[in-house]
């Protein structure tokens, strides 16, 4: 597994700005969450997903790949963060 943090710059108030994700060794998304610049959280994984937010259906692109596009700025993060954005988006912060 690898963990990902991308910052989405755009002005789109209904889209989120940030983009968690927990990322398997096949390169599909685990699980995932979406932060949005009012504050609310989404997530999702392989047993939920809603209208607003669902795991990818192909294979995430490596770093390079996403840091070449203007509009992200991508980052590798820690199982531990992960699951501390994990836990807040379900409502579990300790």
């Amino acid at each position: 597994m690898w963990y990902l943090k991308v910052l989405w710059h755009h002005d789109f108030p209904e889209d989120p700005v940030e983009l968690f994700s927990e990322i398997g060794d096949d390169r599909y998304e685990v699980r995932k969450v979406e932060i949005y610049r009012d504050g609310r959280l989404e997530w999702a994984d392989e047993s939920r997903c809603t209208p607003a937010i669902g795991l990818g259906e192909v294979p995430v692109p490596p770093l390079e790949e996403i840091a070449q596009l203007d509009e992200f700025t991508p980052s590798l993060i820690s199982a531990y963060d992960f699951e501390q954005v994990w836990r807040a988006a379900r409502g579990q912060q300790h």
